[in-house]
């Protein structure tokens, strides 16, 4: 039984955003490993040092917990990009490097992918959001001639998404096809280069300089 002299409960208490920010650490952890409907609530407050009182006081339940850790890491992808991308020719390399530090996100869509039902996912309406605000940054890159414009800004998307993140959602195939691991630096070097020559292909091309 949890009182308010638990120690747990005086900690968090006292350091609410800190206590939160374990919950949502470990909520991260357990769900990329087991999907949301293999998390277990009593592993998540393990993990994170609390209590399931805790959770359910800050989260509510388990999918109020499994939807605050889906905005968590939308809002931190979209500001890391954003600050990232500055300087940087193309952003497929820098969804790529993203991806390879956020391998916990990487599986939770596969998880994701295999338990939902296709036609419903958490956080619907915030991850449409979140979906319209990468294709209006490739138009914007079409309207400032960065892009080509006879190419579907949604269908870049897809490829976008499909090429930073397939090494990592298979692992096991881009060992089969590379013979290196996706964690290994070398792959990830040689990979990101790759990225840079394939984004090349979907920028104008340079009008042809006459010769007089």
């Amino acid at each position: 039984m949890v009182t308010a002299s638990d120690p747990k409960v005086a900690r968090a208490k006292r350091h609410p955003e800190r206590t939160r920010e374990r919950i949502l650490a470990a909520a991260l952890h357990e769900f990329a490993a087991r999907g949301f409907a293999g998390a277990r609530v009593d592993a998540i407050a393990r993990r994170s040092r609390s209590n399931k009182r805790m959770l359910y006081h800050y989260f509510t339940d388990k999918e109020g917990l499994f939807r605050a850790v889906l905005h968590q890491k939308i809002v931190e992808r979209m500001t890391r990009v954003e600050e990232e991308a500055v300087g940087r020719s193309s952003e497929l390399p820098v969804w790529f490097e993203q991806n390879c530090r956020d391998t916990d996100w990487v599986r939770l869509l596969g998880w994701e992918s295999l338990q939902a039902s296709e036609d419903r996912v958490q956080n619907e309406l915030e991850r449409r959001r979140y979906s319209r605000w990468m294709v209006a940054r490739i138009r914007q890159k079409q309207s400032d001639g960065r892009l080509r414009k006879d190419v579907s800004a949604v269908h870049l998307q897809m490829l976008l998404t499909s090429l930073t993140m397939f090494p990592l959602a298979m692992p096991q195939l881009t060992r089969l096809i590379t013979g290196r691991s996706p964690r290994d630096p070398k792959f990830q070097r040689d990979y990101s280069e790759f990225l840079e020559t394939i984004a090349s292909a979907f920028r104008p091309a340079k009008p042809a300089t006459k010769v007089l």
